[in-house]
């Protein structure tokens, strides 16, 4: 049974697992695509948590959280180093 919608156009969750090679072929692996793809998906959070008529705190809070989160793995060398010394 074919499926009507092409492939390029369906949604991840709607794909099947033995599609899921096919649709990984079919992206864009150039840079253009890559920054398109960036953009998309900065453009869809901006849209659904920052740019909303009942906007809230809870987009900024996501953005601080992912900047932590990346600053304590990125930092982690150096926190372990200090955590082994003794102060005597």
């Amino acid at each position: 049974m074919a499926s009507i919608v092409p492939l390029k156009e369906k949604k991840l969750m709607d794909v099947k697992l033995v599609e899921l090679p096919n649709r990984i072929l079919v992206r864009d692996f150039t840079p253009k695509g890559i920054a398109g793809a960036f953009w998309r998906g900065y453009d869809r959070y901006f849209n659904k948590y920052i740019n909303a008529k009942k906007g809230s705190i809870a987009g900024v809070n996501m953005v601080l959280a992912y900047y932590v989160l990346f600053n304590s793995c990125h930092c982690f060398r150096e926190l372990k180093h200090e955590r082994h010394r003794k102060y005597h």
